[in-house]
This record gives C-alpha cells, sequence and structure tokens, in this order.
C-alpha cells in the first residue's frame, strides 16, 4: 500500500506542528505537501514582539528551515494561497492555479487581524501587527517617523507599544476598556502593571472608543467619539484578531465564531480536520499555542489511526512578554462569583501582587504580577484539579526573598515549558552535558521557551540555578541500555517510534550499535519494544507460541512442557482424568504439580506435541517467561472457613483478561481471600486480600531472594474497581518500565504516588485500559504459525 496524500493548507505553527507529530508517529506513512499564503518558511509568530523589542532577528524566529522540510520529503508552497477545495473529488486548487489531490486534509489557516470599521482606516501609516511584513513596516515607520498610536490595550497591543518604545518613538496605547487585558487581569493587577508602563515611557488613553483615522493620503492621528483627538504618524490596530474561516465556509464545512470540530479535530466533512486558531472546540476558540499544540498531537494520533482520548480543552495561561515586568496569569482570575473566593497579597513597596483563586478547596485561577516563580506550581495544581483543603494556604507563596526556593524545590520531572512539554530534568540534563551557557542555546537544544516564550524567565532562571550551583544538584549518570550503546531504554524507545524501525537489525544498524550483532541484554530488550511498540511484530521467542491452545515451553534437552490451564487453580474430575489419560498413551512420564496450583506435563516428544494438543483439547497455559504468571489463590479449608469463591472469581478473571500479554519481567500474583493471607498476597509483584470494605490491593512486593513487602496501592470497593485498577497497573507498568525492570523497582523510581496519581485519573485509567485490550485482540487474533 502506498503512501497516504496528506495537504496542509497553513504553513504556521498548529498546522506544522501537527506535521512534527505525525512524523514521529508514522513517519513513512504519508507524502505531504504545504501552502502557506505568506513567502517564508514557518516562523514563530508570537515573538514578532521580541524583533521589536530589540536583542532578536527574523531568523531567530525560525521554526523550520527549507532543509527540515527538504529532509522530511515535504512538499512546501510558499507564497501560495489554496482558494478552493473540492470535497467530493478530494483536491484542492490555489490562486496560481495549481492542482493537488489529497487522502486527507488538514486546515490550519489561522486568523486575521481585526481592523476597527473606522473611517481613514485605509491610510498609509496604518498597519496590523500579524505577520513578518507588518514588523517590517513598523521597523521602517519608526526610522522616519516620532509618534505611534497603538488601537488595544491586550497582550498584543502592549508587546507592540513596547517594541516601538524600544525603537525611540512616542508611543500612546488607546483601550476601549477601564484597564488593561481585562481578560487576562483584575484591576489590581491592570493598574500596577499601567503604572510600571508608565514609568517606562507608555502613555495610555482609557475608555476611548476611535471615531476616526485623521489625515491626508497618510494617516495624522486619532479623534475619539468623545471629542478628543492626538496625533501620530504611525497607528498599529492591535485590536484582536478573527478567525480564518472563510476557505472552510465556501467548502460546505460547519462553522460558528471558527470551524467546528470534535475532541478528534474533525469537521463535518469525511477527511478533512482543522486545527489551530480557526478551530472552534466545545465553545472556545482558542489563541494561544500550547492548546494549539496539544490539539495538533490530537490529531496526529487520530490521523495515524492511533486510538486516543482526543482534546478535551486546555487551562489557559498568559505570561506577558515585556522586558523587565514579571506578569503571569492562569485559569479564572476573577472572584466576583458566589461560590469562588481568593487569597491575595498585595507589596506596594516592592510592587509584588499575588491572587489566587478558590472554588471547592481547589484551585482555579490566578495573577502573579512582580513575582512569578510559583507559576509552575500553581499552574500545576490547577491542571491536575488537585484539592488544596489540608494547605495551610498561605504557604503557596514561599519566602519572597528567598530567591533559590523554587528552582531547588522543582524536581527534575516537572514541565518548565508547557508548550513543548520540557521538563526542568531535560534542561539540567541539556545544559550540564552541552556545556550550555545561555536561554538562546537552551531553546536550541531543547524547545524550550521557543513558543510563547512566556517560561523564559524561569529557564534563565534555572541556567542561572545551575551556573551558581555547580555541583550542588548533580545529575544522576546516565544508565546505557547495555555495553552496545550509548542510548538509554528510553532514548531505544524514542528512536524506534520517530524512525520507524522494526527489526532487531535495523535498529543496531541505525542506532549505530557498538557491536552488530548485539548481546545477550540488547537483543531481548529490543525485541520487547518493539513488541511493545507494533504488537504484531513476529518476535522468536524460546517458547514455542501456535495458538491459545496450543502452547509448549521448549526444555534444555529438547522436548517440551505443556501446561494445562487452571484458571484459578480449579480443575474438574474430566479434565484431570482427559490429562492423565493423555499422559499415559504418549508416555509422559513426568507429571508435576507446581507451586503455581498447576499441572505441568513434562517431557513431551516434538513430533507428539500435534496429537498431545488434539487430544488434549483444552486452554494450555502461556509460556511466556516475561509475562502474568498463573494466580496463586487460598484453595481449601485448612487454613480458614471463609468464603473462597469471590477470590477464585477475581483470579479467574484477571488470568483471563492478562494471559499472553508481554512484560518487562514476570508478574506474580497471590489473591487471598480473608486476612488470613493464605496466598502470600503481600509478597507478590501484585497482592490482593479480600476485606470488610472490599479488596486491599498491594503492588510492588517479591518472594525472591531479597523479600520485599508489597505497598498498599488502595482499597477498592467492588471486584470490577479491583479489576480496572489492577488491569491498569499492569498496562501503566508495561508501557513505561524498562525491559527487565521489576515491579518493585519501578515503583520505586516513579513513586507511588505517581502511580496511584495515574490510577485514580478517571480519563487516564479508561485510557490504559483501552490500550490493554487493544493489545490483547490483537495477540489472540496474530496468524498461526507453523511448527516447522
Amino acid at each position: 500500500m502506498g503512501k497516504k496524500r496528506l495537504v496542509l493548507v497553513g504553513n504556521g505553527m498548529a498546522g506544522v506542528r501537527c506535521i512534527e507529530e505525525i512524523l514521529k508517529l508514522d513517519p513513512l506513512g504519508f507524502e505531504i505537501t504545504i501552502f502557506g499564503s505568506e513567502p517564508h518558511v514557518n516562523y514563530n509568530r508570537i515573538l514578532l514582539s521580541s524583533i521589536l523589542q530589540g536583542g532578536t532577528s527574523f531568523g531567530d524566529i525560525t521554526l523550520h528551515d527549507l532543509e527540515w522540510y527538504e529532509r522530511h520529503q515535504i512538499s512546501l508552497y510558499t507564497g501560495e494561497t489554496v482558494i478552493e477545495i473540492d470535497k467530493n473529488k478530494q483536491f484542492i486548487r490555489t490562486d496560481l492555479h495549481r492542482i493537488v489531490s489529497y487522502d486527507q486534509l488538514i486546515i490550519a489557516t489561522g486568523s486575521v487581524p481585526f481592523s476597527l470599521p473606522t473611517p481613514g482606516a485605509d491610510k498609509q501609516g496604518v498597519v496590523t501587527f500579524r505577520t513578518i511584513e507588518d514588523c517590517q513596516r513598523m521597523l521602517e515607520s519608526s526610522q522616519k517617523n516620532k509618534s505611534a498610536l497603538v488601537i488595544g490595550g491586550g497582550v498584543l497591543g502592549l508587546e507592540a507599544a513596547k517594541g516601538l518604545l524600544n525603537l525611540g518613538m512616542n508611543v500612546s496605547v488607546v483601550h476601549i476598556g477601564s484597564y488593561l487585558m481585562e481578560r487576562q487581569l483584575d484591576e489590581t493587577a491592570a493598574r500596577m502593571l499601567q503604572k510600571e508602563l508608565e514609568s517606562q515611557g507608555m502613555n495610555f488613553l482609557l475608555e476611548k472608543e476611535t471615531k476616526e483615522i485623521i489625515g491626508g493620503f497618510s494617516a495624522k492621528g486619532v479623534t475619539f467619539n468623545d471629542g478628543t483627538e492626538v496625533e501620530a504618524n504611525l497607528i498599529v490596530m492591535a485590536a484582536g484578531v478573527r478567525p480564518n474561516v472563510q476557505l472552510a465556509k465556501n467548502t460546505g464545512i460547519v462553522t460558528n465564531r471558527a470551524i467546528l470540530v470534535n475532541d478528534y479535530m474533525e469537521t463535518n466533512v469525511p477527511n478533512i480536520y482543522a486545527v489551530g486558531e480557526c478551530v472552534e472546540h466545545r465553545g472556545m476558540v482558542y489563541g494561544l499555542v500550547q492548546p494549539l499544540y496539544e490539539q495538533g498531537k490530537a490529531l496526529a494520533k487520530r490521523i495515524c489511526g492511533i486510538d486516543g482520548q482526543g482534546y478535551e480543552g486546555s487551562v489557559l495561561s498568559t505570561q506577558l512578554k515585556i522586558s523587565g515586568i514579571d506578569l503571569f496569569s492562569v485559569g479564572v482570575i476573577h472572584d466576583k462569583d458566589s461560590s469562588s473566593q481568593s487569597i491575595k497579597i498585595y507589596d506596594e513597596v516592592e510592587r509584588v501582587y499575588k491572587k489566587v483563586v478558590f472554588q471547592d478547596q481547589r484551585i482555579i485561577g490566578a495573577v502573579l504580577f512582580g513575582d512569578t516563580k510559583e507559576r509552575t506550581k500553581l499552574q500545576d495544581m490547577i491542571l491536575k484539579h488537585q484539592d488544596v483543603s489540608d494547605l495551610e494556604k498561605v504557604s503557596l507563596f514561599p519566602q519572597a526573598k528567598d530567591d533559590d526556593f523554587t528552582i531547588a524545590s522543582i524536581p527534575a520531572s516537572k514541565i518548565i515549558c508547557n508548550c513543548n512539554n520540557v521538563t526542568k530534568g531535560t534542561i539540567q540534563e541539556a545544559i550540564q552535558r552541552e556545556g550550555l551557557t545561555s536561554v538562546e542555546e537552551i531553546k536550541k537544544c531543547t524547545k524550550a521557551s521557543s513558543s510563547c516564550g512566556g517560561c523564559k524567565p524561569l529557564v534563565a532562571d534555572l541556567l542561572s540555578y545551575i551556573q551558581n550551583h555547580e555541583g550542588e544538584e548533580v545529575l544522576e549518570e546516565k544508565s546505557c541500555l547495555c555495553s552496545c550503546t550509548t542510548l538509554n531504554d528510553d532514548e531505544v524507545v524514542q528512536e524506534v517510534q520517530r524512525q520507524g524501525l522494526a527489526t532487531i537489525q535495523e535498529v543496531m544498524e541505525v542506532l549505530d550499535w557498538k557491536n552488530s550483532e548485539g548481546c545477550p541484554i540488547c537483543r531481548p530488550a529490543i525485541n520487547y519494544y518493539l513488541g511493545m511498540i507494533n504488537p504484531e511484530y513476529d518476535s522468536k521467542q524460546q517458547a514455542l507460541f501456535i495458538s491459545e491452545k496450543m502452547n509448549a515451553v521448549i526444555q534444555s534437552d529438547g522436548n517440551y512442557t505443556l501446561i494445562p490451564q487452571m484458571y484459578g487453580g480449579i480443575t474438574s474430575p474430566e479434565q484431570l482424568r482427559k490429562i492423565a489419560q493423555t499422559a499415559e498413551k504418549y508416555h509422559i512420564n513426568d507429571v508435576a504439580i507446581t507451586s503455581d496450583q498447576r499441572i505441568h506435563l513434562l517431557g513431551v516428544k516434538k513430533e507428539d506435541l500435534p496429537a498431545v494438543w488434539a487430544e488434549l483439547n483444552m486452554p494450555l497455559s502461556s509460556p511466556l517467561a516475561n509475562g502474568v504468571q498463573n494466580i496463586k489463590t487460598c484453595i481449601g479449608e485448612h487454613i480458614c472457613s471463609c468464603d473462597k469463591k469471590p477470590s477464585i472469581g477475581l483470579a479467574v478473571s484477571l488470568e483471563k483478561q492478562l494471559e499472553f500479554l508481554t512484560t518487562p519481567y514476570r508478574i506474580k500474583m497471590g489473591i487471598s481471600s480473608c486476612l488470613h493471607n493464605g496466598a502470600g498476597s503481600t509478597t507478590k509483584d501484585v497482592g490482593v486480600i479480600g476485606v470488610d470494605r472490599g479488596w486491599e490491593i498491594y503492588i510492588g512486593g517479591s518472594s525472591g531472594r531479597h523479600v520485599r513487602s508489597g505497598e498498599l496501592l488502595c482499597v477498592a470497593a467492588t471486584t470490577e474497581e479491583a479489576m480496572e485498577l489492577i488491569s491498569g497497573f499492569v498496562q501503566y507498568y508495561r508501557e513505561t518500565a524498562n525491559y527487565l525492570e521489576r515491579t518493585w523497582e519501578w515503583v520505586e523510581r516513579v513513586g507511588l504516588v505517581h502511580v496511584r496519581e495515574v490510577l485514580f485519573d478517571e480519563e487516564l485509567r479508561q485510557q490504559l485500559l483501552e490500550h490493554l485490550e487493544e493489545e490483547i485482540a490483537l495477540r489472540k487474533n496474530l496468524v498461526e504459525k507453523s511448527l516447522y
């Protein structure tokens, strides 16, 4: 089957980020064509204000150069606009009469500047602030004129005004509202911001409605409805943007304020998707980069045929990119609703203002001015809907004088750059290993601060902290997979997915293995990871797997062992009789009952296997060494006379659910019917004990040479809940543990609290269960292999 033809309409940040994600998931699956109306490669529109403010060039904001498009065999057409989509014949037409067919189409046309319908708006000297060309016009005007007027007191308007101020112009900002950035700030923070900007030389005209732009051919100023006027040679329209939906409307795609999409970014037209600022999702139109990137990830999975929960919306945050001003806003910042309350700290002397808004003992929003060090912690608490009822609320704000408190206390796993999901540990590793000495170098190496730039102050603080405390926060030495490579397990998996590697040999060749044949450590590890990434991967194991009814484990003498499946350790007279008769008929003299409560038929000759399988005609236990082992139960009345049926029923259900799955290391389970713990549940990888409240679930135990007691994960009220939590635990272990990493080592590494956070999150748990169900279906439908 050939590559699918994928066309992207729009060469902006959201659309191209989606293409990046698609290339990671399926690098060879698509023939990609991109059209951009602007005559440029993909660049960071958000940082245009940084060019005006100085210190940043147009080259610095380029996200992907021509070499990137060529390397990924992407056909790029810049300065060319798609003017027609034929949704029936599935092709597009451009203004240069180019026709390109598609199998799947992404609309990422972004937004267009909103120009006020003001008389005189067409005069020379009136510009919008949206593109590189707009930025260039403003730079040129600043060299000839001295006065500028910015219409709009939002984020874009203030950043443009600061840039013009830095260019030496006299700048006034006109705003129709009573205070600045009313969507992101409360009045206190807005007044502090205004005062700070006024001290830098900016002038503000609030509660003003523009009536007309005056002048002849060129603009000379603006008059307002209240009869006042102000002179200006450069007038910047920064009153907002509107989703660019005309192409979609002409195609018959349903729109409201923007293009209507579902959680998978699908429009109402088959094979046509939309992403970015041109999209309306659950009634929201987003203009910030983080939500657009999250949309791109969800869409990439959909286009690549990978199931996921889709995009479910974002919590909005804003950080003003004006040098010398620390300002951060996230979530709901107005506390006028009777159901919400807030804590405020206002230090007029130090010019610091902090406000956190609560609802039902959860943080729903925050505003920080003058000191934004807690932004990461607060945003994380909002995103996780963390209950803060037990917290001393003032402890949310550390001592302002303690400069190192926040940086030093942030764990390595915490995300610093939300737009690109870059953690503190990733940045720290890059700084120490690559010898990075500037934020710009960190941005190029890790992508941190390369999008909205809001995390730049925190990245700078982290860099400064590491440079000034070198040796105090030591980076853990990276553990390589084996001596054949310098990569660790996570890096190998990432490269296998990114480059679409499909065989052990391909992995070793492409990833520059020192030993081209590998070793006993890396070969089975790669084999496992390939199987996890692609469950249909045909791996050769020592165990012979034919189907779920025909399994055999090869012994050292060349004969085989068969293990009749007895779910939960329960059998029947008929099954026992059939096993005995078969053993006698084929001279299987070694029959053992093992500690896992199963009968093993030892020494079966290879040539007898088909006949023995046919004679037994019953399910056989999975032969996989690294998998979920047969579950031990407490059968019998010699310990106590409690009801054993519920625990045996749970064991049977779990064994049927989890058999034939490969795992990083073998998983032993025990299910005890009561606190007598007849199955030794507290020293198993997963242990379950029946109690009055339901089922106690323990994880991370070990009954090996170094005995470890399992840790209590939780108490499940019902058998169904216990099934879900245990199955979710097994799948999360499978997805995130390193090969041969035991459950107790994995729990110790990621933390019991983290495991709980994942499994107790209903959406995350259901996602894990969906992945598990898909893989079980795939493995049970494997094509039967030939014996010979």
